[in-house]
């Protein structure tokens, strides 16, 4: 049985949008773990408050996820900083206001892919190589527990996560030969400043409640139920897992 003491230790973990929410999390919990984390976000100001005293286990990048250039840069701080990169967590992702479908912006539609899908096709393009050099790798990416329980109003979100979930399997069956792991997390909806966002209405205790009514375990999503997910499918107790789609949502999927 492996131990779940440090059970990250020697390896590289590139964590993104890790300035706030599950990627801060992630990237706290891998440290604690016993990781080298690389921490990416493109929020300057957000990434230097969070991590304001640096360790030798952690290293910032301010990067946009959309940027091959920004990959490239992000790739050569871990390698450079803790020589090698064994986990990737593609978390960085972005929505539009809840609305309807036909007042999206063409421009809200291809931030929304850009962002939750094409920085994965980036990440992927330019880390599987170092992985199959390397022997293997987990890779996690972080969609939503709209990829399967779409609702109105957040369609083009909602498909960006699907193609995530979807793309998540094929290359976890077109890698495994290399013994490089992928899985993807959905995530029920989490913080209250995102309550709107997502939900198209203002928080309040009654359209909260209306929110949870057919969440079984009766709460929001906490950023520590994702960053306990991706560290037991990148660590070893995962170890024969991938091609998973796990969602953390509190039993939303099979709420009525």
């Amino acid at each position: 049985m492996a131990s779940t003491q440090g059970q990250l230790a020697g390896k590289v973990a590139v964590v993104t949008g890790a300035a706030s929410g599950f990627g801060l999390a992630t990237a706290k919990l891998f440290i604690a773990e016993g990781a080298n984390v690389v921490a990416v976000d493109m929020n300057a100001d957000a990434l230097q408050k969070v991590f304001d005293n640096p360790t030798k286990s952690l290293a910032t990048v301010v990067a946009d996820v959309t940027s091959s250039a920004d990959w490239d840069r992000v790739i050569n701080t871990a390698e450079s900083k803790f020589g090698s990169l064994d986990i990737l967590i593609n978390n960085a992702g972005t929505s539009y206001r809840n609305k309807p479908t036909l007042d999206v912006t063409e421009n809200e539609f291809d931030r929304v892919m850009n962002v939750n899908l094409k920085s994965i096709y980036i990440g992927i393009h330019k880390i599987i190589p170092l992985m199959q050099k390397r022997g293997g790798g987990s890779i996690v990416n972080i969609a939503s527990i709209g990829a399967t329980r779409p609702r109105p109003g957040l369609v083009w979100y909602n498909a960006s996560k699907a193609a995530v979930s979807n793309a998540t399997k094929g290359l976890a069956a077109e890698f495994g030969k290399d013994n490089i792991r992928l899985n993807a997390v959905c995530p029920l909806l989490s913080a209250t400043g995102l309550f709107e966002t997502f939900v198209g209405v203002p928080y309040t205790e009654d359209n909260m409640k209306k929110f949870l009514h057919n969440v079984p375990l009766g709460r929001l999503c906490a950023a520590d139920d994702i960053a306990n997910a991706c560290l037991y499918l990148s660590g070893p107790m995962g170890n024969f897992i991938s091609g998973v789609t796990l969602n953390v949502d509190g039993g939303r999927s099979v709420g009525a």
